[in-house]
């Protein structure tokens, strides 16, 4: 059965944002790749890989609107990323999850209230409702809901903000080198979540420099050099 797309880009350029304090949002800074062609199908997992500045970040920021997509066509489940408004933005993040290097949690409430805030954010009112979710997308990253941030590894945190990307049933994941702060083993049991995420039908798309992670769970690889973006045999990036 042919599986819908989540992700549908065509002859997409990418830029870095424009300079803080720009007057012109959409102003254009530096274009890092262009003619980006790719599709990304529901329950799909795709790595970007490439060297530090080869635009993998910005690519994953235009996905999710942090930077504008200003030169070629792209759609995001089901919106249109070269005619986003401010009010689509929000909409859109609530539509999909984003897995950051950093983190990002909130330091002064534990497990269950970092989700629970971003749940209310998003638009969830039914208390039931909520923490059943929550305990649902716990289960899914084997995390305790008692926790502060601070009482917990650097796995246990990234597990947490999977969770976070997770709490609003999205179709896909955007994961900004979501291992890249991690120890090796810490790096596997996210990779773990991963493989059980997609296996429930979610879409991962991963930049990465750490070439174990797709040993251990290889799948589609996009490479970014000189400015292009190619697909790539994953055997050739593990020297097979």
């Amino acid at each position: 059965m042919e599986k819908n797309p989540v992700i549908e880009l065509r002859n997409v350029a990418v830029f870095h944002s424009a300079k803080p304090g720009s007057s012109n949002p959409k102003k254009r800074g530096e274009m890092v790749v262009s003619g980006v062609n790719l599709t990304v199908c529901e329950g799909e997992m795709v790595y970007f890989i490439g060297k530090v500045g080869s635009g993998k970040s910005s690519l994953i920021k235009t996905l999710y609107a942090e930077v504008p997509l200003v030169e070629g066509e792209g759609r995001i489940v089901g919106f249109d990323l070269r005619r986003m408004k401010r009010r689509d933005i929000s909409r859109l993040r609530r539509s999909i999850g984003i897995v950051f290097q950093d983190y990002q949690l909130l330091s002064d409430r534990d497990v269950f209230g970092n989700l629970h805030y971003v749940m209310k954010a998003t638009g969830w009112k039914n208390e039931t409702d909520m923490r059943k979710r929550i305990e649902e997308v716990l289960s899914v990253v084997e995390n305790k809901a008692f926790k502060m941030p601070f009482e917990l590894s650097g796995g246990q945190q990234q597990r947490l903000a999977v969770a976070r990307a997770l709490v609003n049933n999205p179709r896909v994941i955007l994961a900004d080198e979501p291992t890249g702060n991690l120890d090796p083993w810490a790096a596997e049991d996210i990779m773990e979540v991963f493989r059980r995420i997609v296996a429930g039908g979610c879409s991962i798309v991963m930049s990465t420099h750490n070439i174990a992670n797709i040993e251990q769970f290889p799948a589609r690889t996009i490479r970014f050099n000189k400015g292009k973006v190619e697909e790539i045999d994953i055997s050739s990036v593990l020297g097979a």
